[in-house]
């Protein structure tokens, strides 16, 4: 529900940051308003869902150097920048640093919820794909060090009996680790087994990550 939604607007202009911010609280929004960027980045807390609206030209740090910045600290955060005549360039720059979308000033109430909604579905879907991350990387903690060799093994590909052969273990031994595998995955086919490892992020060994993306896709 709107009044469980929390929305960082980032803007310099306090005039922008009360009208914008009336506009969104009148619409059921929770909304926290910051007058730069350093201060909004000093002081977020990841823990809290929000959307993040902000002014594309600030002083000091702009919309692109705070979009960068959140990627870089693995923000999950849709960002919606707020953008003036002239600026569709900077626009543009932000939306390939990874932001959801622009609202050029003036806007109108109707345009501006249109894309907020559109912003928390994207934010629901991005905390759903974290969940099933942190529940993966959850069930492959609990792989020995030896499972997780035999898993990358053949998650490549591999045969039982290639695995076997680089690992210096038997082909039956190999068998043995993959059905403690798949008990521990908590799992009836392999390819479940690789999605899982894809939600964990356990794509670095480029053949495990095309095989991974094979059986997702």
């Amino acid at each position: 529900m709107a009044e469980e939604q929390l929305i960082h607007l980032i803007d310099d202009e306090p005039a922008i940051r009360r009208s914008v911010g009336f506009m969104l609280k009148t619409a059921g929004y929770r909304v926290k308003a910051w007058p730069n960027g350093r201060k909004f980045l000093r002081e977020l807390r990841h823990s809290v869902p929000a959307v993040v609206l902000l002014d594309v030209r600030m002083p000091d740090l702009d919309g692109l150097a705070i979009q960068q910045q959140l990627v870089e600290r693995g923000c999950l955060y849709p960002v919606i920048v707020m953008t003036a005549d002239g600026d569709i360039n900077v626009a543009v720059q932000v939306l390939k640093a990874g932001a959801m979308d622009f609202l050029e000033k003036p806007f109108d109430r109707e345009t501006v919820l249109k894309v907020m909604n559109a912003a928390f579905a994207e934010l629901a879907d991005r905390t759903k794909q974290l969940e099933r991350r942190d529940l993966a990387r959850r069930r492959i903690a609990a792989l020995t060090p030896r499972e997780l060799e035999v898993f990358e093994g053949l998650a490549q590909g591999f045969t039982n009996k290639t695995v076997a052969f680089d690992l210096n273990i038997s082909p039956r031994t190999v068998e043995v680790y993959r059905a403690n595998i798949m008990h521990k995955l908590n799992v009836t086919s392999f390819p479940d087994a690789l999605r899982i490892a894809f939600s964990a992020g356990l794509a670095e060994i480029p053949e495990m990550g095309a095989a991974l993306k094979a059986v997702s896709g």
